[in-house]
């Protein structure tokens, strides 16, 4: 005898494939925006770092054209704010930053951005639209701490920063950490 129509088995077996199969696309959907949101965040981190790593860069750090058998003239921007957007005075350019400025907001070192990487502030706390901070650290090299420079530049979450226990000390993974070596030349 031919049936016509499915039984109810039929029909509860179809549902739970139907229910396991929709699970598992809802699992999947939700794990690839994690994933997206954290290469966004991550790819987001390094532009700051960058941008921040070419403003310190820029800053004069050279030596002065003199007469031969003079000594050479140090020529250093000692005074540009870097914690500002409007890059004005004021503020502290080249000098060695304070210690502890990589693992902790402690201004001058510390701007804050929002989502799309506009400054949104410094110092401490963190104001209120910000997403991203970044800090940055510069100092004398050992091995020629007149002429050059390490200088470092990390970005980071808010979100990240609220999770972590303690100073930054490992990467949590949507982080960027720049260093660069800015010796002096001959202008």
């Amino acid at each position: 005898m031919q049936k016509n129509g499915f039984t109810l088995v039929e029909v509860l077996v179809a549902l739970g494939l139907f229910v396991a199969i929709a699970t598992g696309v809802a699992q999947l959907t939700a794990a690839a925006t994690r994933a997206m949101r954290s290469a966004r965040e991550q790819t987001m981190a390094v532009m700051l770092a960058a941008g921040k790593m070419d403003q310190l860069r820029a800053l004069q750090w050279s030596y002065e054209p003199s007469l031969p058998g003079d000594p050479l003239v140090e020529r250093s921007d000692l005074g540009t704010n870097v914690g500002d957007s409007s890059l004005g005075g004021g503020g502290t350019g080249l000098r060695a930053s304070p210690p502890g400025s990589l693992a902790a907001n402690v201004p001058p070192c510390v701007d804050y951005l929002d989502d799309r990487g506009r400054w949104v502030g410094d110092g401490s706390p963190p104001p209120a639209g910000a997403v991203f901070v970044r800090r940055w650290s510069i100092r004398p090299l050992a091995a020629a701490p007149g002429r050059s420079l390490l200088i470092q530049v990390l970005v980071t979450t808010i979100r990240d920063e609220g999770v972590r226990a303690g100073p930054w000390l490992a990467r949590s993974g949507t982080e960027a950490l720049l260093t660069t070596v800015r010796t002096r030349t001959l202008e």
